[in-house]
């Protein structure tokens, strides 16, 4: 029975369903009191869970590129995945497959980390607040994506959900549900060290790094300056840093993972576990496979599915002489013409394919090519915290001259000039950078829209109705009709 409970952590949750598995010979809650956290260990092995529902945020990175203005849905044909094509075309309604995919599997991620945290009082050890610490950021950020996605929701905090109890629970506003961020993070700042004994835990500077982006993303300017910059004071101790322009084209390899510019990335391997009835069960990075090339055959790279395509748009915002540009984008025809490779064109062909993400040869060594691929998702990396504080520092009027020297150093790695604007001229420079630097990261949507951008940049977008997307039906009928859909859906 033990293994079962470490295994899928017991979440019997209407707000969270998964795989038809989590329902089968599950233990009652006075059975979990009683077998469960007695040890270091069964903590450890609840962390483990907790961790595990990061490995579905693929499909979170995907959309964040597909709903913005840098990538098209793609596929097969115009009803291939019809939830990921109106998202794209900006026509998504509550019954959107994939936006419960989201909600479902954020939720379950929340509810893991509940679990840990009903029991937190229940055994002590020597190393508890490391990891008490470590699932507060794991809930932290599984809610922010939740806010992002759908403003305000439901906030359960430090329990699980039985059943019946959904019925009682209501929405909060998204202040509260960042309240509660904020606090999870700050005590993990002060609880996690520099660096951890096994790659893929979350560090101090995972945590610093996630409240500087919380903080801009309610634009608390001073206050997400103020971390972001003891972050990067600290960088050169711990060490993080930007790698150097002669292995920045390696920063997305499957063999140059949690590098020195990782700050916090999502571990994924090339075990078996999902399938296409289940993909959240993957160990691998499904978006990899559905990123890659159709029908390939040649060199270096899979085949995959030709989702996620990078519109020329993007490709031309790129400068002259900007490295990034071909390890971010992958011009396949010009890679066909100078290999002898040959594809076939999918839906909606922009010529272009997501190089940090699509699949390489030799990554797998078992598994399904489209399901299992190990190449990690780098959710955090040094660049981005760069960016995020020149924004924070110019947007809030804090220091330009601080603002450009974290900008420029970026745009020095990818051998471009230094910038040496100010005011809102320096606050365009900075926006068209986290393009550029960004691209293929799933950041983009939420960026336009943070900023108050989306509308004037994305083709459909509605404002006022498009800066959030619709809670699931079924899971406000779920809830017994209580919660209000976000407006104009």
């Amino acid at each position: 029975m033990k293994k079962f409970i470490i295994k899928n952590i017991l979440i019997v949750l209407v707000l969270t369903t998964s795989c038809s598995d989590d329902f089968v010979d599950v233990a009652s809650p006075d059975e979990i009191s009683d077998e469960f956290f007695n040890s270091e260990q069964d903590y450890q092995d609840a962390l483990i869970g907790a961790y595990d529902a990061l490995q579905s945020t693929y499909l979170n990175v995907m959309l964040g590129e597909i709903a913005s203005d840098n990538t098209l849905a793609g596929g097969e044909s115009a009803t291939d995945v019809p939830g990921i094509q109106e998202i794209d075309d900006m026509i998504h309604t509550p019954v959107n497959a994939q936006l419960r995919d989201i909600w479902t599997w954020m939720y379950g991620g929340v509810s893991r980390t509940n679990y840990i945290l009903e029991f937190q009082d229940k055994t002590d050890f020597p190393n508890k607040n490391n990891v008490l610490a470590q699932t507060k950021f794991l809930r932290a950020y599984y809610y922010f994506e939740l806010v992002k996605w759908f403003g305000d929701i439901p906030l359960i905090i430090d329990k699980r959900v039985q059943f019946g109890e959904e019925l009682g629970i209501d929405k909060s506003p998204k202040a509260d549900v960042y309240a509660l961020i904020e606090n999870d993070l700050t005590f993990a700042i002060s609880n996690l060290p520099n660096t951890q004994a096994q790659k893929g835990r979350v560090t101090k500077a995972a945590a610093q790094a996630l409240l500087g982006k919380v903080y801009l993303y309610q634009d608390k300017f001073s206050e997400s300056a103020t971390v972001l910059e003891n972050l990067i004071d600290s960088a050169p101790s711990i060490p993080l840093d930007l790698l150097p322009t002669e292995t920045a084209n390696t920063m997305f390899e499957n063999d140059n993972e949690n590098n020195i510019e990782s700050v916090f990335e999502v571990q994924y391997t090339d075990e078996e576990g999902g399938s296409f009835d289940c993909l959240q069960c993957s160990e691998g990075n499904v978006a990899v496979g559905f990123n890659g090339i159709r029908n390939y055959d040649g060199t270096l790279f899979e085949s995959g599915f030709s989702f996620n395509v990078p519109t020329q748009e993007a490709v031309d915002a790129f400068e002259a002489d900007d490295i990034r540009l071909e390890y971010s984008i992958l011009d396949i025809n010009a890679w066909a013409a100078e290999t002898g490779a040959s594809f076939k064109e999918g839906f909606e062909h922009t010529g272009y394919y997501n190089r940090k993400y699509i699949a390489r040869q030799g990554d797998l060594n078992t598994g399904d090519a489209n399901l299992t691929n190990p190449n990690n998702y780098r959710a955090i990396r040094f660049a981005d915290v760069l960016l995020l504080a020149a924004e924070a520092l110019n947007r809030g009027g804090i220091s330009d001259d601080r603002a450009r020297t974290y900008l420029n150093r970026v745009r020095n790695r990818a051998t471009l000039s230094d910038v040496t604007t100010s005011g809102t001229n320096l606050t365009n420079d900075i926006y068209k950078e986290r393009r550029v630097e960004l691209v293929g990261e799933g950041h983009r949507f939420f960026d336009l829209v943070r900023t108050g951008r989306a509308a004037n940049e994305i083709d459909g977008f509605v404002s006022g109705k498009h800066e959030v997307f619709p809670i699931p039906s079924i899971e406000i009928q779920l809830a017994g009709n209580r919660w209000e859909q976000n407006p104009n859906y």
